[in-house]
Formats: structure tokens, sequence, C-alpha cells
């Protein structure tokens, strides 16, 4: 039999650099790769924790580590009022709670709805229950949940700390905190200088939203999403907190749509259909 070395019959061009692929002992793998594995085999509806600001999106439970029990944001929908609610309020056996990060929201009241912007690193928290009321702060530091249209005050932007857990941080450039008042009851404020643990929260957010930031990322970087094109339909699902759920759109001739595009005013002329439709404050 011929001892000769069988060459390699894939098609070669001259000059080209031969990619050597890391090989992985058995049993090992790498972060990023058991990280998106893990996230793959979640069901759709699992809590998770985001990696970035961006897969901050959709139903979204926050909770603060205080102690000697977790405190959750949640909105009491009698009152139109913002709660902080111990998360073992209703534990009625002596089993050790569960770890933190294993947390989930038990009640409809502890979740709340973030929106945001297509491009801005800024996000807007509605209430989950009642007439959809947005988390806002004044130039005082007070945090209320009682405005129906989103404005610079309802403005947040997400930090996600290196340990994992996310910041705040308001129109103003101050931090939201868990500060207490007067009769030792905690509260929430907007007041905060800089980040200690007062503004720290766990975030969870649902596994198809993370998925979902994760396909539009790769669909930008690939050049597949047109951010310029007239969807005139997404935009107002994004910025319209009003009509049920259901997205209203101009009946206007869009041929002035096309006309401001290419005139680079198209974000204006979007905004004036949509103030049309209803309310300025809507818009």
């Amino acid at each position: 039999m011929s001892t000769e070395k069988v060459r390699p019959t894939k098609l070669k061009f001259k000059g080209e650099k031969t990619k050597k692929k890391r090989k992985h002992e058995d049993g090992e793998e790498g972060p990023s790769r058991r990280r998106r594995r893990d996230d793959n085999d979640e069901a759709p509806e699992t809590w998770v924790l985001p990696d970035n600001p961006t897969e901050i999106r959709g139903p979204t439970f926050i909770v603060h580590p205080s102690d000697p029990s977790p405190i959750c944001i949640t909105y009491d929908s009698t009152r139109g009022r913002i709660v902080l609610q111990s998360v073992d309020k209703d534990k009625t056996d002596d089993s050790p709670p569960p770890s933190i990060k294993d947390r989930t929201p038990t009640d409809v009241s502890q979740v709340w709805v973030v929106t945001r912007v297509a491009g801005a690193s800024t996000i807007n928290l509605r209430t989950g229950v009642g007439e959809g009321k947005f988390i806002s702060c004044d130039k005082h530091g007070i945090v209320s949940a009682d405005r129906e249209a989103r404005g610079p005050q309802e403005e947040w932007t997400p930090i996600v700390l290196p340990d994992g857990m996310v910041a705040f941080q308001n129109v103003y450039e101050k931090y939201m905190s868990v500060d207490e008042v007067a009769g030792g009851q905690l509260a929430l404020r907007g007041d905060s200088d800089e980040i200690g643990f007062g503004e720290r929260f766990w975030v969870k957010i649902q596994n198809k939203y993370k998925k979902e930031a994760h396909e539009e990322e790769k669909k930008r970087k690939e050049g597949l999403i047109d951010v310029s094109s007239i969807d005139e339909t997404s935009t107002n699902k994004m910025y319209q907190a009003w009509g049920a759920g259901r997205t209203v759109v101009s009946t206007g001739d869009k041929k002035e749509l096309k006309k401001a595009k290419k005139e680079g005013r198209l974000a204006e002329a979007l905004l004036d259909r949509r103030a049309k439709l209803k309310s300025d404050r809507f818009c």
C-alpha cells in the first residue's frame, strides 16, 4: 500500500491563510458559547438577567437587595402610587428563601412594561396594571407613577454594572435609589449623585425579549435593518401610550413622508402625523 500522504481536495487560492480552529477538551466550553446555549434552552417566558442595556424591554421585574428581605418595586393601582414591597410578604412556611437571582414576580403589580425609542439609550417604565402610568422623576428627586404620557422626566437610562446589577439614571443625571423616609419606611428617590448600595437593583426580563434584542443587534451589524426606512406602524406602536394595545396609523397621504425623508425631516413628519391622531401630549 502506498504511504503517500493524501492531499486535501478543498479548493484553495494562492495567499489564502488557513484558519486555525481552537480545540476544546472533552467537557470544556467557552463562556460565551455556554451563555448562548443556556439562553436558547430557556423557555420564552422564563425570567432572565439582561447582559446589556438594550436587552431591557418588555415585562420587567425590579428587585432591590434590602435586608432582611429583598423588596420589589410595585404599583398600587387603588391608590395610584409606587409601593416598595417585600418579596417574602406572602411567605407562610419556614423553608429557606430562594436566591435573589432566582426571584420571579408573583403578582402582576410587580411587573413593569419597558418601552424604548428605536436607537435611543433611554427607556420608559410603565405600569403593568391600571391605566398604564409612567414612572417619572422631577427636579426635586420625587419619583412617582402618575403620568399618562412620556416626556423627559419619564426617561431613564439603564446602566448594567459589572456584577450584573442595574442602576437607573434620570434626565437630571441623578440615580434612582431606595431611601429611608420618616417613620422608618422605604421609598423611591431620584436625587442620588453616585451609585451605591441603595442605587443598585436586580432586573429580570423575559427570555424572548432578550433573544429579540440579540436578533435586532445581529441584523443591524449585518446591515439588514434600514434605520431610515419609513415604518409608520412600528414607530406609532413604539410611541403610543394609548389605544389599549391597538396601533393607530394616520390615513393621510404617505407622499409627504417620502418628501420629508428626502429633506431629512422624517422624524418630524411622523410626529406631526401622530399629533393629529389624538392629543399632542400622547406623542
